[in-house]
């Protein structure tokens, strides 16, 4: 069987080239095929996908990955790096476990959120982090209304709301005040931006769960996914999200738990 590895780079990274070619060498001196075009990497179906940047550009490439069934290791460049298993300056070591079967690869929870858009075919989205309901900047608050599996569950007089899964609870949602959630946990996140009532509160709900979001007051909406995408929905429209039998795989090397990362990337600098 023909040895291959992908390289996913983030190109407005000038470091993350240098280390491209490191690692190209280290592989070719060990008789592996290294990939850096995608047309490429499906063609040829790469072993594993190693990520050269930040969270950001792990989640691109877990997505692509995932359909194949291609598992990522994400080495950060980034600032936060929440996601990333490895720094730069252990990416050698770390491959040199990954060739000797020294590694687990961890599930992670995906979504998949369809557009109803009028007069149109419907859209489907593969989300990794999270699905993103904002107003647009000149409007006033919009009303999103949550249906749970047909039923009525909550409305969410807001600036927007956020769903996200238990990766996502580490991005935009914790910036929101929403709750960190174990990449273990199948659930799925409700955080609105900037409820306008007391009773709007986030929600962490199963991922068994159908979920209708619809807007109920408001012209139009925007909605992201991965904050890559987006669309616009407008009132009367629907986004229904539920979870993706399609599971992003991550690359765990076993260094790290996820209380320790929490402990490294959110502790308080102004208390040290």
């Amino acid at each position: 069987m023909e040895k291959i590895v992908g390289l996913w780079r983030n190109m407005s990274k000038p470091d993350t080239l240098t280390l491209a070619r490191q690692i190209i060498d280290w592989f070719l001196a060990r008789g592996w095929l290294v990939l850096t075009e995608w047309e490429d990497i499906l063609e040829r179906k790469a072993q594993f996908l190693i990520s050269l940047g930040g969270d950001g550009t792990l989640l691109q490439a877990a997505r692509e990955g995932a359909s194949l069934g291609i598992p990522v290791l994400g080495v950060n460049f980034g600032r936060l790096g929440f996601l990333c298993e490895i720094e730069r300056e252990d990416v050698f070591g770390a491959l040199e476990k990954i060739l000797n079967q020294d590694y687990k690869i961890q599930e992670r929870l995906m979504l998949n959120a369809v557009v109803n858009r009028i007069g149109k075919d419907n859209i489907s989205h593969l989300v990794l982090n999270d699905v993103v309901f904002s107003r647009e900047s000149t409007d006033g608050i919009i009303t999103l209304q949550v249906n749970l599996s047909g039923e009525l569950s909550v409305s969410y007089p807001a600036d927007g709301l956020i769903v996200s899964t238990p990766t996502g609870s580490t991005a935009y949602s914790l910036s929101a005040g929403g709750p960190i959630v174990s990449p273990d946990v199948q659930a799925v996140l409700l955080t609105p931006l900037a409820a306008h009532s007391l009773s709007a509160r986030p929600m962490v709900v199963s991922e068994k769960e159908e979920i209708q979001i619809l807007l109920t007051n408001g012209e139009k909406c925007r909605v992201t996914f991965d904050g890559r995408q987006n669309d616009l929905i407008y009132s009367g429209q629907t986004v229904i999200i539920k979870a993706s039998p399609i599971k992003a795989l991550l690359i765990r090397l076993g260094s790290r738990s996820f209380p320790q990362v929490v402990r490294e990337k959110l502790r308080d600098r102004w208390h040290e």
